[in-house]
């Protein structure tokens, strides 16, 4: 009933998709710069509960399944069962998945809360993890290995760092940019001065160097928040009592270290640059949609109130869109146009 409640939520908002609580991010607002950083900070430090390295094992089962009960896995097309798939060994794919910290532990010393934050580890497949090592994400030239769902390593093609570096797919690059934005958010006094491979990302620019800056703004600007992002945004919630803003508000990014950097962040900041204006018609509807929208170069994705995606495609010159194949039932329509992204919700009946 909870998942139902928060999804007819989200597909109600204009911006905001998570449910936050009332009043989070209050304190927020009207900050800049760093001052805004520092401020997400202290809001999204406070009372958190730490699970443990060994707890996540279990907290997975809350934040990392799929509509079919398996482990979500942002790094192959395994299919994973949450108690009896844990590393252990691997050969190849698809042997077991284990915990990857996407801000590696080896950067600060497998320290506490970080070791097993939850927003900053994640179930992968314990082959594709290891080939990507400790190594930073980035982007990718030639490629030494690529994993099957096409997750890449080799040397980076940005001008700001010349080191091999790990490339996920597109549809998850967005996900660890706003992974790296709240580490560099909640841990704004040590991550700085993380060892090794660490300075390569944190630096004195608001917590990242300027390749961090350069690589997470513009991932996050090209894949716009998710249902699975909002999802487990929600769920972590549950367990570790905190959130990260970013999901909440992606516009964050800019007033910290985008084109609003110097400008006060309110609640309502960004919600019509980055909403898709449309309606639909008919609702409920027997076998198409219409979409009435000014916006151009659309895509729509369908999802049901599991979070399941559906369907996904361009929206065609007629923007309609076939709903033939669905039974009757309430459903989420997602438009996105370049990073503007909004939801409706519609139901098929027939």
């Amino acid at each position: 009933m909870r998942k139902f409640i928060t999804l007819f939520l989200f597909s109600l908002s204009i911006y905001a998709y998570s449910v936050e609580p009332t009043g989070y991010y209050n304190t927020a607002v009207g900050k800049t710069g760093d001052a805004l950083r520092l401020s997400l900070q202290t809001i999204i430090s406070a009372g958190t509960t730490d699970v443990g390295y060994a707890g996540l094992w279990t907290a997975y089962g809350k934040t990392d399944l799929n509509s079919a009960g398996k482990i979500w896995d942002m790094y192959s097309n395994c299919t994973f069962t949450l108690s009896t798939n844990q590393c252990g060994n691997y050969k190849v794919e698809c042997d077991c998945y284990n915990r990857e910290h996407t801000s590696p532990q080896s950067w600060f010393g497998s320290a506490a809360p970080m070791v097993s934050d939850l927003f900053n580890v994640y179930p992968t497949d314990g082959k594709v993890n290891g080939e990507r090592n400790n190594y930073p994400y980035g982007e990718v030239g030639t490629a030494t290995y690529t994993s099957g769902n096409g997750g890449k390593l080799g040397s980076s093609t940005m001008a700001e760092y010349s080191g091999t570096v790990f490339e996920p797919i597109n549809e998850y690059k967005g996900d660890l940019a706003r992974t790296y934005l709240y580490m560099a958010t909640r841990y704004a006094s040590v991550c700085q001065s993380w060892a090794s491979g660490a300075t390569d990302i944190y630096g004195s620019n608001s917590g990242f160097s300027t390749y961090g800056v350069a690589l997470y703004l513009k991932w996050t600007r090209q894949d716009p928040v998710s249902v699975k992002e909002t999802g487990r945004n929600d769920a972590v919630q549950g367990v570790q009592h905190n959130r990260n803003p970013f999901i909440d508000h992606p516009e964050l990014a800019e007033y910290i270290w985008g084109t609003h950097k110097g400008e006060p962040w309110t609640l309502s900041a960004g919600l019509e640059q980055l909403k898709v204006q449309f309606s639909i018609s008919p609702n409920p509807v027997q076998s198409e949609l219409n979409i009435q929208s000014d916006e151009e170069n659309l895509s729509y994705s369908i999802y049901n109130l599991n979070g399941q995606q559906l369907a996904k495609n361009q929206l065609n010159i007629d923007k309609t869109i076939s709903v033939s194949q669905l039974i009757n039932g309430m459903y989420i329509l997602q438009l996105e146009s370049g990073a503007k992204k909004s939801f409706q919700k519609f139901i098929v009946s027939k």
